[in-house]
This record gives structure tokens, sequence and C-alpha cells, in this order.
């Protein structure tokens, strides 16, 4: 089981499904930005964005079926919106039921494995920072991370749909990311009964840290930084945390850099702090370049993240996880 949002968790499902079909994606619904906003605010349907990349991940042909699902209108009413987000607002109309739309996408386009939503209610992320500003949504939260002091969501009481609790109890493994903190991995263990599965169950956790630090939202924060707010929201550290070490290109960390981004290493001293409250450290080369309108970003391998995965349930079914 891998949980999230973003480009993050949509990078891991496109190298993990090269290894296995026995995938399910749990994706948070607290998007309020772009189409996704505006779809939500205009039909009242949950934002389908994130739901919209896993699926094209998981998808058999993603390359032809990702400039479909990703094709943006540029002209009229339409403008801003992707085909992807439409076919589910679609789908959500003709079914009735958000999560129904979802599974109807699954199918129509053969996934390897399934995308679920955490939830089907209306949740909204609040915030307090340290100075005790309120904040709302999912920008203002990404916004202001570093002075975050509490987050949780409105209704506190959200429900998970059932399809994840009964996921959640047949898992080898449960991967938190990767992803931004804040505002894709976290908005997932607030609802409740979620996290309170995933803390009690035996399917051991897998954190995988950002490669770089996300201006604002987790600036200047270290892995034990993130690992503490994971901590703090699930009631427990990760069993294991998946940290990157190679080296981003000079170039590219520069331009980095001058937006607030920095590589998201661990240190020596953090690490043997980790192993003292058992939390175990996986480090690897898991930086892969990809291209966004001509540019290049930093991004997760996939397929190497995947194999440090695979290497962890290997090791449970051996017995020496």
């Amino acid at each position: 089981m891998a949980v999230g949002g973003g480009t993050g968790l949509s990078a891991f499902l496109m190298g993990l499904k090269g290894f296995t079909k026995n995938i399910t994606a749990v994706v948070t619904v607290t998007d309020e930005g772009g189409s996704s906003g505006r779809i939500t605010r205009d039909w009242g349907v949950l934002p389908p964005g994130d739901i919209r990349n896993c699926i094209v991940a998981l998808s058999e042909n993603d390359d032809v079926l990702r400039s479909f699902m990703d094709f943006r209108f540029d002209k009229g009413d339409l403008a801003g919106h992707s085909l992807g987000n439409l076919m589910l607002l679609a789908s959500a109309e003709m079914t009735g039921d958000f999560k129904l739309a979802v599974e109807r996408i699954n199918q129509l386009l053969a996934i390897r494995g399934r995308v679920l939503p955490v939830s089907t209610e209306n949740i909204v992320l609040r915030g307090k920072t340290s100075g005790g500003k309120q904040i709302k949504g999912e920008l203002e939260i990404s916004n202001f991370g570093t002075d975050l002091d509490e987050i949780w969501l409105e209704p506190s009481d959200a429900k998970p749909i059932k399809e994840v609790i009964a996921a959640v109890d047949t898992a080898d493994l449960i991967v938190l990311g990767p992803g931004s903190l804040f505002t894709s991995v976290i908005p997932n263990l607030l609802i409740r009964n979620f996290r309170e599965r995933i803390k009690k169950g035996l399917a051991p956790t897998v954190y995988v840290a950002n490669i770089m630090t996300q201006p604002r939202e987790t600036e200047g924060m270290s892995v034990t930084g993130h690992l503490n707010w994971i901590e703090k929201v699930l009631g427990k550290l990760p069993d294991y945390v998946i940290v990157n070490d190679q080296e981003v290109p000079r170039g590219l960390l520069e331009r980095y850099k001058a937006e607030g981004a920095e590589p998201l290493y661990l240190n020596d001293d953090e690490e043997v702090e980790l192993y003292e409250k058992g939390c175990k450290v996986l480090r690897g080369s898991f930086l892969r370049l990809d291209q966004v309108k001509g540019e290049p970003v930093i991004r997760h391998d996939g397929g190497r993240l995947s194999e440090a995965i695979f290497s962890l349930i290997q090791k449970k079914d051996g017995g020496t996880f």
C-alpha cells in the first residue's frame, strides 16, 4: 500500500507497477488548487487531480494515456481543466458516487493495481502557526508549513472508505510518500480510523523522505524534522525511513536553492538517533531527472525506489525484518 498524493506518489507508482500488480494507492482528497479546486467549487465533487495522476501512473501505456489525461484546454470555459479531471467529474456525475467513479476509471483504463480516495467526505485542512495564526486549506498550509504548530481536518470525525481499511489489513508493507509532507502525506493520516488501523496493524511502515525540501512548506526542515511530524500525527515512528544520498547536479542545485529548496540528506547523528528509537534507515541513489515544460526537475526514481521497497518485503518474508 502506498499513501500520499501529488507528483511524488505518482513517480513512485510508475516504478512500482513494474514489480507487481498488487498495488493499492491511497490518495488524499484535500487538493484545492487549479483545475481540481475549480471542479470542487463548481460541481461539489472531491478534487480529482491527485487521483488522476496516480491512475495514469499505474496504466499500462502511461506515455500515450498521460498525453490524453493531462491534456489541458486553453480556451473558453474549459480553459485550465485537464481531460482526465473532466473524465473523473463525468464519472462522478453519472454514478453519483465519487468512490465508484474512481473505480470505474480504474477499470476503464485497466490499471495495474487500484487507486482509492482515502475518504469520500468533503474535508478541509486546518492549522495553527506557532504565533497562533489560524490557517485553512491546502494552499495556506503549504505556505505556512515551516511555522506550523498544529494541523487537523474538518470535520474531525471524517471516515475512511471501507476498502482503504481492508487494504491496511492485507498490506505487506505500508509506504508513506514520497510527497509533500503537510499536503500529501499527513492529510491521509489525520483521518483517525485510518491512522489507528495503521498504528495497530501488522504491516511494517516505511516513510520515503523527499529528495528536496519544499519552499515554505518544509524549507530548512531536516529528515528527522519530517519524521517528528509523522510521529506526532501517526502516534509512532515508521519502522523504516528511505533517504536519498545521491548528489544533485550542481547547475540544478543552484536553481533549486534560489527557489528555497535544499537537498534533504540524513546526517550521521540523525541516523544514530533514529536507530536508537527503532527506526531503521535505508540509503540509496533514488534521484532521477525529469522534464517539465522543457526544464529539468528532480523526481524520485520509481524503479530504484521500488527495488528498495521490495528488498524490505523480502526481509520481512524471510523473518529478518
